[in-house]
């Protein structure tokens, strides 16, 4: 018998440990399975809390629907009656004070037309006639291996991006669009701007791959995301799950290792798959060839701030979903989510709740972190009050300090996630990496690469 131990228990290390016991199931195979979790519940970064009448998602608060791992999952679990999907409405900028909305027809902030363009009230006609020139332009310098940054500049012009188009990537992927690849934000930028003369048009062309889910973009569960995780809890319970055990080293035993954890026990095991954060990961194997590696993998943080308000939702100064804060704003915040409009599940008394984002790649970030909880909350009432007008005291407000804890995957990741691959076949072969630091941020990334990993464990299994 082979025992196999998954370290981490978010959504890649369950899909991975589902996975493999269907596979067992399915085929005979000889294997014993076990899932060890630090903390004294699953998910990792989805966690639902329920407080008075509201629903708030400490993490993600959704799943892209159009993610290609997602809907088998949410049908093998069983699940599909407890979807629910994203309100419709507009988004919007809050830059110089005012709320502006984004305009229709724009991906990520990026015009796919012209009118679209030209219906911005964020960039000036000289910005707008600047941008035209990406209809002309051709590509004779950028890869996907390219920074993003620089690509959007050189064919749209820097007044677009810097007003409209980097708040938006910037809150999606959490980094300088200068450091991030296109091939790890957007890389069939490169391929409309090589195949239709103009990433405009590109998109314009291809705006159907980005609408053919229609409003229904993004999916959670009537439940709270938290949902999915009890389920596949409930589903992996005839292996051997240990909460809140906290991996502390791997130590190569010929053929096979010896997992050592905080309680002073230890498991032998023939694998081991490291679902944690890089840096837990670099910390578990303590090896000083992989350190060069890891140390090029950079996190970044993020505070996340729920406030519910005893009154209406119909308050809101606008009808939509939320706003991105431009750079050189009033507010201290990143961007802010108006859930109990997004989400109607969110509040059952339709009462409003909204929640706002602090990065660390915010220059006040680091001022703000340092603040005790209860200004911290006080700030974030201020943005609250100079963005949408409401001067209410909360009724519910829920705090979560992920601190070091957000990948950013930056022009050396590529690279350096290769390299680290190689090595880790080399010294620590039938060890593997799996998880947001490495092969996707989002949930339905990262539902793959569980899934990928699963099976590459069957093949090794089913070669020996």
């Amino acid at each position: 018998m082979k025992r196999i131990v998954i370290i981490g228990g978010g959504i890649t290390g369950l899909t991975t440990m589902y996975d493999l016991q269907g596979l067992k199931n399915q085929q005979n195979l000889d294997i014993e399975l076990v899932l060890v979790e630090k903390n004294d519940h699953l998910g990792g970064k989805i966690h639902t809390v329920e407080q008075d009448d509201f629903l708030m998602e400490t993490g993600a608060d959704s799943i892209v629907t159009r993610n290609e791992s997602v809907a088998p999952l949410v049908k093998d679990l069983q699940l599909e009656d407890e979807v629910v999907y994203n309100a419709t409405g507009s988004s919007y900028l809050y830059s110089h004070g005012a709320l502006h909305k984004i305009p229709e027809d724009t991906i990520f902030g990026i015009p796919t037309n012209v009118d679209s363009l030209f219906s911005s009230t964020l960039v000036s006609q000289e910005g707008k006639e600047r941008a035209l020139q990406d209809l002309e332009s051709e590509n004779s310098a950028f890869t996907v291996d390219s920074p993003i940054g620089p690509f959007l500049k050189t064919f749209l012009g820097d007044e677009l991006v810097e007003n409209q188009i980097a708040p938006v990537l910037s809150g999606v992927y959490s980094g300088d669009l200068d450091k991030l690849t296109l091939a790890t934000t957007l890389p069939y930028l490169v391929d409309y701007k090589n195949r239709y003369g103009s990433i405009i048009k590109g998109l314009g062309a291809n705006k159907e791959r980005f609408q053919k889910s229609g409003n229904k973009k993004f999916l959670s569960f009537r439940n709270g995301l938290s949902t999915i995780i009890d389920r596949l809890e409930e589903k992996v319970s005839e292996s051997t799950i240990l909460k809140g055990t906290t991996t502390t080293s791997i130590q190569k035993m010929g053929e096979k290792y010896m997992i050592s954890f905080d309680n002073h026990e230890k498991i032998e095991a023939d694998y081991v798959v490291l679902a944690t954060p890089h840096d837990v990961a670099q910390a578990i194997l303590k090896d000083s060839v992989l350190d060069q590696h890891f140390n090029q993998m950079k996190n970044s943080s993020l505070t996340s701030v729920y406030i519910g308000f005893d009154v209406p939702d119909e308050e809101l100064p606008a009808n939509g979903t939320g706003f991105i804060v431009s750079n050189g704003s009033d507010l201290s915040c990143n961007a802010c989510t108006w859930s109990s409009r997004k989400w109607t599940h969110t509040s059952k008394k339709r009462r409003l709740l909204v929640r706002l984002f602090y990065k660390s790649t915010n220059p006040a970030y680091e001022r703000l972190i340092k603040l005790p909880k209860d200004a911290f909350i006080e700030e974030s009432l201020s943005d609250v009050k100079k963005s949408l007008g409401i001067k209410t005291s909360p009724a519910s407000v829920e705090v979560t300090y992920w601190n070091n804890l957000m990948p950013n995957y930056t022009l050396d990741h590529k690279q350096a996630l290769q390299s680290l691959t190689e090595e880790m076949k080399m010294h620590f072969p039938n060890i593997l990496l799996a998880g947001c630091s490495y092969y996707g941020v989002g949930i339905g990334a990262c539902i793959q690469n569980g899934r990928d990993t699963a099976k590459e464990i069957q093949s090794s299994l089913t070669c020996l």
